[in-house]
């Protein structure tokens, strides 16, 4: 397994403290884990801008290539064009369902995860909010799970089968097509900026164009045509 663990970057000093990966227990010689901490710097999105290219690398040599972002709000939702599963963890006690539609998360995971379930009754509300911000979205199906890392820990089992239902009815070839294709927009974007993005037409008709691409362009090859599409190589 592969972590990809991004962190905020003082806006004061310029510097992140990468301590994610400190945090996690592992054998540093144990060549079947990978952990690595980088910092977002002033990319907005929620990743730092080798994150995509990490991940789509990472991924030809691990199994599974988990991406922790800086945190989702209403702007750092790029992870969502880049994770086959996106889950979504909220802490209880966070805010009401009009607060959780505020933020902007609802429209983000595949997977929502409740943690602290041993609080109890102010977790078991933390989830009946969300089921409820779900629903008036029209995602209702949307799986909320409770777990709790307190011995003896819980739900991790149904967080488990939540991840793996969500992966069996993915049509992943499609998301994978459109992680490509947002991952050269991203860094069309990265390097033109909103005038390069004007000179497609917009972010939705930049979208739309890149759907009529060929499937089969990789990254670079999306990237190249975005440019001679803007006149701005």
């Amino acid at each position: 397994m592969a972590v990809l663990a991004v962190d905020p970057t003082s806006r004061r000093s310029g510097g992140a403290l990468l301590g994610d990966r400190a945090r996690i227990e592992v054998d540093p010689s144990d060549r079947h884990v990978f952990i690595r901490s980088t910092a977002a710097g002033d990319r907005l999105g929620g990743l730092a801008p080798a994150t995509r290219a990490g991940a789509a690398a990472l991924s030809a040599a691990f199994d599974v290539v988990v991406i922790e972002t800086v945190g989702v709000g209403q702007s750092e939702t790029e992870v969502a064009d880049v994770a086959d599963t996106v889950a979504v963890v909220v802490q209880p006690a966070s805010g009401d369902v009009l607060q959780f539609l505020k933020a902007g998360i609802m429209e983000v995971p595949d997977v929502l995860v409740v943690t602290k379930a041993d609080l109890g009754r102010v977790a078991t509300r933390s989830v009946a909010d969300l089921q409820v911000a779900l629903r008036s979205l029209g995602a209702g199906t949307t799986t909320v799970v409770a777990v709790s890392s307190l011995a003896p820990p819980s739900g991790i089992d149904q967080l488990v089968d939540a991840l793996d239902a969500h992966r069996a009815e993915l049509d992943l070839p499609a998301r994978r097509l459109r992680a490509r294709r947002m991952h050269a927009l991203a860094d069309f974007v990265a390097e033109h900026g909103e005038r390069g993005l004007r000179a497609l037409g917009g972010r939705r008709e930049a979208e739309r164009w890149l759907g009529e691409q060929d499937p089969g362009a990789d990254v670079p090859s999306l990237l190249g045509a975005l440019e001679r599409r803007a006149e701005l190589t």
